[in-house]
């Protein structure tokens, strides 16, 4: 009589083919998704959209995607996620305005700067768990924020106006607005892609071993402070790459990307989209600027507009509109 435990027994094999079966349907929906979601960002200048509108979504929803690698992997609220797209900003904006960098160049030195200052802020507060944690990031960025108040550099309260688009690579003109449209596209293309591939590498695997069951995964062997940081500063630099494309698209850098409502805005961005979702800070995204474009008459109305859908969607969309779609599909989004 052949054991249950038996190596002939096909049990394994059936649940490792039906997880191969599982991943391949999710990275085919996924896929499929995508697709249409470039579809719609290329079509939509070509169908009446203006085309600054459509930039603004996707700079906020780069940055809310990076805020997401962070919170929706990671497991790690932080408060204080303004102090990197405003200070790319500001790099951005300096170095293409003072010292005449092309905007390619002006937008990875703004990358490189905010991953700089989220490895060196990460170092503080990866220490730390929960609403700790939380707390510290919102005191650093409240520091960068004063910084940035006083620093000469930075313009004070008037901010870095005036900043030149430039010419891409020396040769395309950023002013014309279809070749800055093109520009904008192609950075969220690849900053949403490149989140993407974490999520689905071994370093995204264990980073949401990690936001499961941390002292299992550190009983396994992972360094979890380790992976943590390196989860911040990465999040951290594709926030500034959001934030130098933003300065470069809107010819300015100002307080308002390094204030705290900034951060607010993209926690917002990023439960209303659905928290852990490939594709819902994209939504997120694209609501929360939709309805301050569209409700900008209000004044500061707005914000209690802002806040009546968010409790809405805490209360009737849990898992945020796309969490709360693939729920309802049995799909991952």
């Amino acid at each position: 009589m052949t054991s249950a435990a038996s190596p002939s027994s096909p049990a394994p094999a059936a649940s490792t083919a039906a997880i191969g079966l599982r991943e391949q349907d999710q990275a085919r929906t996924h896929r499929l998704v995508f697709v249409i979601m470039l579809v719609i960002l290329i079509g939509a200048p070509l169908v009446g959209v203006y085309p600054v509108f459509m930039m603004k979504v996707m700079c906020f929803a780069l940055f809310a995607c990076a805020f997401n690698l962070l919170l929706g992997f990671g497991g790690l609220l932080s408060f204080g996620h303004a102090m990197f797209i405003g200070s790319a900003g500001y790099a951005a904006a300096h170095s293409a305005k003072v010292w005449g960098f092309t905007p390619e160049l002006a937008v990875l030195f703004a990358a490189l700067c905010a991953g700089a200052l989220g490895w060196v802020t990460g170092l503080l507060a990866i220490r730390r768990q929960g609403i700790y944690f939380a707390m510290i990031t919102l005191a650093l960025a409240q520091m960068v924020f004063f910084f940035s108040l006083q620093a000469p550099f930075t313009g004070g309260e008037d901010g870095i106006q005036a900043v030149p688009r430039g010419h891409l690579f020396g040769l395309v003109d950023l002013s014309h607005p279809l070749a800055m449209y093109a520009f904008v596209l192609v950075i969220f293309v690849a900053g949403f892609a490149l989140i993407y591939r974490i999520v689905h590498s071994p370093f995204g695997q264990v980073l949401q071993a990690i936001r499961e069951n941390e002292p299992r995964a550190i009983s396994l062997g992972y360094d979890a402070d380790k992976f943590k940081h390196r989860a911040f500063v990465l999040s951290a630099a594709l926030s500034g790459l959001a934030g130098g494309t933003k300065a470069i698209l809107f010819q300015l850098a100002s307080l308002t990307d390094v204030h705290w409502g900034m951060s607010g805005e993209v926690v917002l961005m990023t439960l209303v989209g659905g928290m852990g979702t490939i594709f819902g800070p994209v939504v997120g995204a694209a609501v929360i600027v939709t309805m301050q474009n569209y409700l900008a008459e209000l004044g500061a109305w707005v914000t209690v507009v802002q806040g009546s859908i968010f409790v809405v969607c805490v209360l009737a969309f849990r898992r945020g509109i796309v969490g709360e779609l693939g729920h309802w599909l049995k799909k991952s989004l």
